[in-house]
């Protein structure tokens, strides 16, 4: 369009300018007709070429006819042109170039083409609002897998909302280290073994190990995909395991499935079909009627970091210092294969490089012997299992920042000193064996810590209390002040340090009872900004000693803290109970018919074990032996007349005793007892009050007889 533009404004001036040319090369023929006819131009104008005043408009004219000139010469740019002394034209239609359309095919591939509006349907306002209100409530759909769509907005939620985890610094690392007394008890039995960890002389994990009960997290199974659910975005997997079990979307390793290579949305009915054999790794144990998850990107642990074959990416754990980070940057630059990437975990923090060789080396053969085993094994096989849990849990969690471990039992201690020696031998030397004969869990009292956490009610230390209830969606914390009262300040000071520390005791409870999924706690409400802030910094702090995966979002409006823990175990409660078979769990007992309560049994202040309720008493009911009491009473504050009228009954009722028997005696004081008793006032109605009487020390006279209650 540029081009045609200038070619448009060029014309017309060359045009101008061959009709200048022409026109001064026509004036020297006319000055020769003048000279022919006998006439004199000279004569007419002769001042013409004279005055000096008129030399501009010579060298105008000079100057039009080298333009011209130039204009007329091929091949060279044209010089600007004044517009007033342009005359503008239509450009002649023969000189421009003829339009001709491109064929239909060209159009649909190299332009696009926009539809007019002029085509467009117009519709009512009626119509717009019952088009707008059908898309408001027909569900959208989302392009591509929502499985990756959520986690990408996880992480972009994540950097928006600057909730990621902030580098520690080396000094923080020392003091947390160092703040704290760790040790490690392990209890070994027949059928089981127990693991707890301690901080600071209290129990805060603890794992059990059965023979029988093996966990599948961190297996390598050949599968079988037996069915592809598009809707759901799962596949389920035989690994040979009895139930099937799943594989989302979201887990599958795309680089290495064949939709991978293709363009466009990434969909898992492209990647597996019915019948596909597909390597995968357990991440999750079996709970309930859920099957175990999978995943398709395979990880092997160590040591001191964690094996990713074929990953692009390196990660260090955040836990460790700057300093320490750069380091073991370095060193990884230069034993890390191209072909793999490594997680390097918090147990790296000070080991050397030939460690950390030895360490990726050992992953990689590992690596290569499976891979092996995958083109000969048949699905569903298994190509790799983990250690037993005790290994695990020493691999994993034990380093140094405990100061021993002690060991109850022959078996466990040799396998932990032999997995050691082999991958850790500056550790042994913390190993404490304990005596055969005693019980490691009863001096540090890890039992009475299991039953408290088993409880539903927490106390606090100062006198508060947590209620820790699960449901199938959640896991809800409810913080009371309970006896708590303060000491000084105001309510605002006291709340602040009642949520302070029960901030420290939820987080040693979910690390005990491992407890994963959603957690929603509710603290007291406080008023300042900054007493919610202290609250929550000191929350995170001691997040900062749990190694499972868990992310703390913010307050809610309602001053709710809400946050995630991953959900690995069975958990602390389901080890050590199992389902009512009255109730299945629900804690409550249904009848076919209402049940009627009353107000006795409702009471929230009824005692344990109170399941029945007592027998009813009605008022004066007094048994037999009551009756005797208080008959020896009465004989020793009555009149003396009436004692001697008592002691004459007691003496015709002995000569009769043996007639009568032994319940003739109890009779001689009847007369006397019931005096008594008509004597006391007659028991209150229901619904009103008690008239407390005062009683007197003053002993009755033996001359005065005793008052009437009347008086």
């Amino acid at each position: 369009m540029v081009a045609k533009k200038i070619e448009d404004t060029t014309e017309p001036q060359a045009k101008i300018a061959t009709k200048t040319a022409a026109s001064a090369a026509q004036s020297p023929a006319g000055e020769a007709r003048t000279a022919g006819s006998g006439k004199k131009p000279a004569d007419k104008k002769p001042a013409a070429k004279k005055p000096a005043a008129k030399k501009p408009a010579s060298d105008k004219a000079s100057g039009k006819q080298a333009r011209a000139a130039q204009a007329n010469k091929p091949g060279e740019k044209p010089s600007a042109v004044s517009t007033k002394d342009l005359v503008f034209h239509a450009p002649d239609p023969a000189l421009l170039p003829v339009f001709t359309p491109a064929p239909e095919e060209s159009q649909s591939e190299g332009t696009v083409r926009r539809r007019s509006r002029a085509n467009r349907p117009t519709l009512s306002p009626e119509e717009k609002k019952a088009k707008a209100a059908a898309e408001a409530s027909t569900p959208q759909k989302v392009r591509g897998s929502t499985r990756l769509e959520a986690k990408r907005q996880r992480r972009r939620d994540g950097r928006d909302g600057g909730r990621r985890r902030q580098s520690v610094t080396e000094s923080e690392f020392l003091a947390r280290r160092e703040s704290v007394d760790r040790v490690m008890v392990v209890r070994e039995r027949t059928d089981r073994t127990q693991i707890a960890v301690l901080e600071d002389n209290v129990v805060v994990e603890h794992y059990v190990a059965r023979a029988e009960e093996s966990s599948l997290i961190g297996n390598v199974y050949l599968g079988r995909v037996q069915n592809v659910l598009p809707s759901m975005e799962a596949a389920f997997v035989d690994i040979g395991r009895g139930r099937n079990a799943v594989l989302y979307s979201g887990e599958v390793d795309w680089e290495a499935a064949s939709e991978g290579e293709t363009p466009g949305p990434r969909k898992i009915e492209l990647a597996l079909k019915t019948g596909d054999s597909v390597l995968v790794q357990v991440t999750k144990d079996p709970v309930g009627h859920k099957g175990a998850r999978l995943t398709s990107q395979i990880s092997l642990p160590g040591r001191y970091l964690v094996y990713v074959p074929g990953g692009s990416m390196n990660g260090i754990s955040r836990k460790l210092p700057d300093t320490e980070r750069a380091r073991l940057k370095t060193i990884l630059k230069k034993i890390l294969p191209e072909t793999a990437g490594v997680i390097v975990r918090t147990a790296a923090e000070g080991a050397t490089e030939e460690q950390l060789t030895m360490d990726v080396e050992r992953l990689h053969k590992q690596w290569e012997a499976l891979s092996a085993q995958t083109e000969k094994a048949q699905a569903p096989d298994m190509l790799h299992s983990e250690p037993d849990l005790l290994v695990k849990i020493i691999r994993d969690v034990f380093n140094e920042d405990f100061h021993k471990l002690v060991i109850s039992g022959t078996h466990a201690h040799s396998t932990i000193e032999k997995y050691l020696s082999s991958v850790a031998p500056d550790l042994i030397a913390r190993m404490e064996a304990y005596a055969p004969d005693g019980d490691p869990f009863v001096e540090y009292r890890v039992g009475e810590g299991i039953a408290k956490a088993l409880d539903r009610k927490v106390w606090l230390p100062s006198g508060g209390s947590l209620v820790i209830d699960r449901t199938e969606a959640m896991t809800v914390v409810d913080v009371n002040t309970g006896k708590f009262v303060g000491s000084g300040g105001n309510l605002e000071e006291t709340v602040t340090k009642n949520n302070v520390e029960a901030a420290e005791e939820i987080v040693r409870q979910l690390r005990l009872r491992d407890i994963g999924g959603i957690i929603v706690i509710d603290f007291i409400d406080m008023v300042l900004e900054s007493n919610r802030d202290l609250v929550v910094q000191r929350l995170m702090e001691c997040l900062n000693r749990d190694r499972t995966k868990h992310q703390v979002a913010e307050v809610t409006s309602l001053g709710l803290v809400q946050m995630t823990r991953k959900k690995l175990g069975l958990g602390l409660l389901e080890t050590f109970s199992e389902a009512c078979e009255t109730c299945q769990g629900r804690g409550v007992v249904i009848n076919g018919e209402p049940v009627t309560k009353s107000k006795s049994d409702s009471s929230p202040r009824r005692k344990k074990g109170s399941a029945k309720s007592a027998p009813k008493i009605e008022p004066h009911g007094i048994t037999e032996d009551a009756r005797n009491a208080i008959a020896q009473i009465a004989k020793s504050t009555v009149h003396s007349a009436s004692a001697q009228a008592t002691s004459n009954a007691a003496s015709v009722a002995a000569e009769e005793k043996p007639t009568r028997g032994r319940k003739k005696s109890s009779s001689a004081g009847v007369g006397v007892l019931d005096s008594v008793l008509a004597a006391l006032p007659e028991a209150p109605g229901p619904g009103q009050s008690k008239r407390r009487r005062r009683a007197s020390s003053v002993p009755l006279s033996a001359e005065s007889p005793p008052e009437s209650p009347q008086k």
